[in-house]
């Protein structure tokens, strides 16, 4: 599993609709045979900031097949408009240190 990990930073006018955006986008990772889990979790000290955490099952699985999938157009369609508002995109991997709470 991987981890991916993408901090937007997105002006208070704008906010709504990103977050709509991104309800629109869920169907197709909820459709995806590689996207185990995602969340959305917007800043409390600087509003503005976003970071999407999405798992998956692999960097391959990931790049090559959600990328490749039907779900991936409409996934791309509803979040285009926000790609310029990316401060960064990264996978990482999950490093086991202690248990949940």
């Amino acid at each position: 599993m991987v981890v991916e990990y993408i901090r937007y930073r997105i002006p208070d006018e704008r906010q709504g609709r990103f977050e709509a955006a991104y309800g629109d986008a869920a169907a197709s990772l909820d459709a995806s045979e590689h996207c185990l889990a995602y969340e959305l979790s917007h800043g409390v000290e600087e509003p503005e900031r976003y970071i999407l955490r999405i798992e998956w099952d692999s960097l391959d699985g990931h790049e090559q097949g959600f990328r490749r999938s039907p779900e991936f157009q409409p996934f791309l369609a509803a979040v285009r408009p926000f790609i310029d508002d990316i401060e960064e995109m990264r996978h990482y991997g999950v490093i086991p240190i202690g248990t949940s709470r």
